[in-house]
């Protein structure tokens, strides 16, 4: 089995989660590269993709869009990302949902959310509107993250998205 970790990342969270991910693949063939580097690549050589990404404002990042509307028809797919909501918060699972949407052509094997550090930049020009301060507080707690369990549950999700993975190829 041929497998790209691949991934973009604004402050590092989403490439320690790539990192975790990559680390849990073993008796494969196995890469892993930055979005920029990626995108040059013929994905149709891959047997799986796993694709990074942080949610902003419930979405995938337009920077990151391109890569998962250019996936070829059929390309087995496992999504990751990271967010400063709460796990299984609407935030991010809308931001999964929303890259489904943009890979269409793809077949999307599952998804993993962790919470990750927020930049503080971010949280101070939120806070200023009211309208955002009860998500800035939930950002807060993010602040630990990806954490030691965070990282194992990725490397769980990846054993099981290889497994998941291999039963189409056999």
């Amino acid at each position: 089995m041929k497998v790209l970790v691949t991934y973009y990342t604004d402050s590092g969270n989403t490439e320690k989660v790539a990192k975790a991910i990559y680390e849990a693949i073993d008796q494969a063939e196995k890469e892993i590269v930055p979005l920029a580097e990626a995108q040059n690549k013929d994905l149709s050589r891959y047997d799986l993709i796993f694709y990074g990404f942080p949610v902003n404002a419930s979405s995938v990042p337009a920077k990151a869009q391109s890569f998962l509307k250019a996936l070829p028809q059929g390309a087995k797919l496992a999504l990751f990302s990271t967010h400063g909501s709460f796990r299984g918060g609407p935030l991010a699972v809308t931001g999964i949902y929303n890259a489904m949407s943009l890979a269409k052509q793809a077949m999307a094997l599952g998804s993993f959310c962790c919470q990750g550090k927020v930049k503080e930049s971010i949280l101070e020009a939120l806070e200023k509107k009211p309208e955002h301060k009860p998500w800035v507080e939930e950002a807060r707690s993010a602040v630990d993250h990806p954490d030691v369990h965070d990282l194992e549950e990725a490397r769980d999700f990846t054993r099981k998205m290889l497994t998941k993975a291999g039963s189409y190829l056999s």
